[in-house]
């Protein structure tokens, strides 16, 4: 199944509408989608290398969107959907006390969230619920998403071909690491939290 969806993920990088779907998952992703981005950046840059800065800005200014979006939930909408959303992922018993402290340090929040593997929707709806500064938060994160982005783009542009062989040949065991990495942002934010 997984060698399926990686494939599907590859001629998805063929189509017309690919950028359209990249950055549909990456404005998602960012608001409210558990699965980051990468799944799909990563084989479409694979697959078409001479489009890597464009696909790498589509994911970033999508998914910069979709945070404004995440930062909206919380700003207007924390009630009615974010204190649910916080509650499904078991983060609202300890939102309280991190609330309190979170815009002095909300900017650092934001970009670490946004360059690592760490739930970065949870944080956009946090930024947006404790009211950090709109400008302050839009820079962290088109400077955070734009550099994890990019730096994916980078590397695989200029290493390619190797690694699409070391992707291909190890399908199974980056898809377990990313699976440690994504389910271990969750629990490093539900000991922070």
């Amino acid at each position: 199944m997984l060698r399926r969806l990686y494939d599907w993920t590859l001629d998805l990088a063929a189509q017309p509408y690919a950028l359209w779907a990249l950055a549909l998952i990456a404005f998602v992703e960012s608001s409210i989608f558990p699965i980051p981005p990468d799944v799909v950046l990563i084989p479409m840059i694979l697959a078409a290398r001479d489009k890597a800065w464009k696909i790498a800005a589509v994911c970033t200014v999508a998914s910069v969107i979709g945070g404004l979006a995440g930062y909206g939930i919380g700003h207007f909408l924390f009630e009615e959907v974010g204190r649910p959303m916080l509650a499904f992922y078991h983060y609202d018993a300890k939102f309280a006390a991190f609330q309190d402290t979170y815009n002095e340090w909300g900017a650092w929040a934001v970009f670490f969230a946004g360059v690592t593997p760490f739930p970065y929707k949870v944080i956009t709806i946090l930024s947006g619920t404790t009211g950090l500064d709109l400008p302050v938060f839009m820079v962290s994160s088109v400077l955070a998403r734009g550099l994890r982005f990019f730096i994916v783009a980078a590397l695989l542009w200029h290493f390619g071909t190797p690694i699409r062989a070391f992707i291909e040949k190890r399908l199974g065991l980056l898809f377990v690491l990313f699976t440690v990495l994504l389910v271990g942002g969750f629990v490093v934010l539900k000991l922070v939290m």
